[in-house]
């Protein structure tokens, strides 16, 4: 089980981020409607009140979505250059069949399929959507309990990892021990093609980052991101540009008292599930949308 339950993109036409994910990735919408004010509030966004949003399931039928809300463009916002959410991974069955369909589709390749130095376990690529998302597309070449990798169960499934972009890794790290109460590993040091590439950093230039395991299964990455990277750019009052919310499951909201940014109220729908829900702020200032259930 993953404790991992929603990727939430900004997009400025929600119509053709459906449709671009409905026919090119599989997903089906299974909510539609505008953000009510409470939720913005939550989301320390209230002019992001009234947008519309989507919410799209993986062909699997595994209940781990995407969720889009509308927002205008933000000039000067580059992906993969600032602090908060940087990118959301998404687990397939066949990479190499993967990256033949996106050459066909809307969405740009920016990183082919290669072997991760470091990670034997998984084979990535990484596409570029309209909306400035950068999506990786991740083959898991080594399922399971060992691991702590899934197993995908459609050509491409659920989010199972999200990117979190810092400027202090071991500060974020230690954040994520002690107020989460997840398990991280020590950092490791690979060559990180998507950093290199936004960067302009020497080929040999390495990233340090490290993973956290809740509920068996890796579903958070924290990069330390290099010189040159920036707070992200925002209109006041709305969501960030690019990735702007990750949810995940939480067992023990009493754990979580102290840190709210948001208090946890019960909320409905197929993400919630009539279930509480509040919102922590991450140390770079990244919105973590907690739900209460599933096992740490």
């Amino acid at each position: 089980m993953t404790l991992l339950k929603c990727a939430t993109h900004v997009v400025a036409d929600l119509p053709a981020a459906v449709d671009r994910y409905r026919d090119w990735m599989g997903y089906r919408l299974v909510e539609q409607g505008a953000v009510p004010p409470d939720l913005a509030a939550a989301w320390q966004a209230p002019a992001s009140a009234g947008r519309g949003y989507a919410l799209m399931q993986p062909a699997s039928g595994e209940a781990v979505f995407l969720r889009f809300v509308e927002g205008d463009p933000v000039p000067g916002y580059a992906p993969i250059r600032s602090y908060g959410w940087a990118a959301i991974e998404l687990c397939v069955s066949d990479v190499e069949a993967v990256n033949l369909r996106m050459l066909e589709s809307p969405f740009e390749v920016i990183g082919p399929p290669r072997e991760l130095d470091g990670f034997a376990t998984v084979k990535p690529m990484q596409v570029r959507g309209a909306d400035q998302e950068t999506v990786y597309l991740t083959e898991i070449l080594a399922p399971g309990p060992e691991t702590g990798l899934p197993q995908p169960r459609s050509l491409v499934d659920r989010p199972f990892i999200m990117v979190l972009a810092c400027p202090d890794l071991r500060k974020s790290a230690q954040w994520v021990k002690d107020v989460l109460g997840l398990p991280v590993i020590d950092p490791v040091a690979i060559r990180y093609s998507m950093i290199k590439l936004s960067f302009g950093l020497d080929e040999d230039a390495k990233t340090e980052l490290v993973t956290a395991k809740g509920a068996g299964q890796v579903f958070l990455e924290l990069d330390q991101y290099p010189e040159g990277a920036t707070e992200r750019p925002r209109h006041p009052g709305a969501l960030p540009p690019g990735v702007a919310i990750t949810t995940m499951l939480h067992p023990d909201l009493a754990r979580l008292e102290g840190h709210w940014a948001a208090m946890p109220v019960v909320r409905e729908g197929p993400l919630y599930d009539g279930r509480r829900s509040g919102v922590l702020v991450t140390p770079e200032g990244a919105l973590l949308e907690v739900i209460e259930g599933g096992e740490l």
